[in-house]
């Protein structure tokens, strides 16, 4: 079972999540794993502190005054995550002996994550392994809460990390791809504990073959889920959102919008590639490689079966089964009359692109090979442009 962020952004809803996995944990009846996200909001506002951190400041006078202004940010940063942390704790566990070990346990990783923090702020540099590590820090925290709060109503649990879990990763930070012999490790460090209660594991985390931390990317913690299913084979994987499934389109821009009991493996992951962002677009690929059933169902009304994802295509007796929508993307064309019957002309372009690391979403060509338009993430159109500028030696790219 997952839960993400909104499923877990306070201590009653913590507690709720509690009540619903002892349900279906059924005194031991039921073997099961817990991934969870950060609280709501709380990895946005790690990235937002860190780069703001890396800015330079003026003081009331207008004078450059990082050192002491940037303390103060983080000071403040810091109260705030340990305030609205404790906070939870203490609505989502009524034991007060547990409190205390979870609460001297969150006091040690906010200490961690000062520490980082004052670093980035004297180095004035982020990187993307420093962002990573940064961005940890929201589930490294909430993994503890909830493991304690199945704890406080008499379910035996502990907490993980992805890496202690056994979340091998490559060295693509930001992005991070788990190795192959992450499923064996999962299997031997979280297989044994089922006997005796419900590890929760930290999604969207993991680390590399050095212990370097990693991210599997923004909403990474459905890919977590499916790693740790596959690994252990477990008859489905589910996760838990605000919805009560997937839906025929986004629910806010079209208010009937229908759930869809039953979809395809393949037509999921065209959904999630193509905007809907119920779950992350790599979920599906370890489920697939074992044919486990991938379950998408709602927090608030857990007694609703959900969508279920599975390996066969369930014909429809309507025109479409869904629609989705990609925002914040961009077009980029290119023209030329020089490009008709020009072997090659494509493969350039592409191979530019690649080299820059950036990924093409969509393409099409018109039948008279004179151009070639294609869609990339609006934030890559600028690098994107500069590289086919360089490839085909267009000369100097003005604003």
């Amino acid at each position: 079972m997952k839960f993400g962020g909104s499923s877990i952004s306070n201590g009653e809803k913590i507690k709720n999540v509690s009540h619903i996995v002892r349900n279906y944990y059924d005194n031991g009846k039921n073997e099961i794993v817990l991934v969870v996200s950060a609280l709501s909001g709380v990895t946005d506002s790690l990235i937002s502190v860190a780069k703001d951190l890396i800015n330079d400041f003026l003081d009331k006078t207008g004078a450059k005054n990082n050192k002491f202004y940037k303390k103060d940010i983080i000071d403040d940063f810091i109260q705030k995550t340990k305030n609205r942390h404790i906070s939870a704790i203490k609505d989502a566990i009524s034991d007060e002996d547990i409190q205390k070990s979870v609460i001297d346990k969150e006091e040690d990783i906010l200490q961690e994550l000062n520490e980082v923090l004052l670093g980035i702020s004297y180095i004035g540099e982020l990187t993307l392994r420093s962002l990573d590590y940064i961005m940890s820090f929201g589930e490294r925290m909430s993994a503890p809460i909830v493991s304690a709060s199945l704890k406080s109503i008499g379910i035996n649990s502990a907490s993980y990390t992805g890496g202690e879990a056994g979340l091998i990763t490559d060295d693509k930070f930001g992005s991070a791809r788990p190795l192959s012999v992450s499923y064996e490790l999962i299997k031997s460090n979280i297989e044994p504990f089922l006997k005796e209660g419900i590890p929760v594991i930290t999604g969207f985390i993991g680390k590399n073959k050095k212990g370097i931390i990693t991210t599997l990317g923004r909403d990474g913690s459905d890919y977590t889920a499916s790693i740790v299913g596959a690994a252990i084979d477990s008859d489905e994987i589910w996760i838990f959102t605000d919805v009560d499934g997937i839906m025929t389109s986004d629910p806010d821009l079209v208010p009937d919008a229908q759930m869809i009991p039953v979809l395809s493996y393949l037509e999921a992951m065209e959904l999630s590639y193509f905007g809907a962002s119920v779950i992350h677009p790599r979920t599906l690929e370890p489920a697939m490689s074992k044919n486990i059933c991938v379950r998408i169902k709602n927090t608030f009304n857990p007694s609703k079966p959900g969508t279920a994802i599975v390996r066969a295509f369930e014909k429809s007796n309507k025109v479409v089964k869904a629609i989705s929508c990609i925002k914040e993307v961009a077009l980029i064309s290119v023209i030329g009359a020089s490009m008709i019957g020009t072997p090659g002309v494509a493969a350039k372009v592409f191979s530019a692109l690649a080299k820059e690391d950036i990924n093409v979403i969509m393409i099409s060509q018109g039948s008279s090979e004179a151009n070639i338009s294609f869609v990339v993430k609006e934030s890559q159109i600028n690098d994107g442009v500069l590289a086919l500028h360089n490839e085909f030696d267009l000369g100097t790219l003005k604003d």
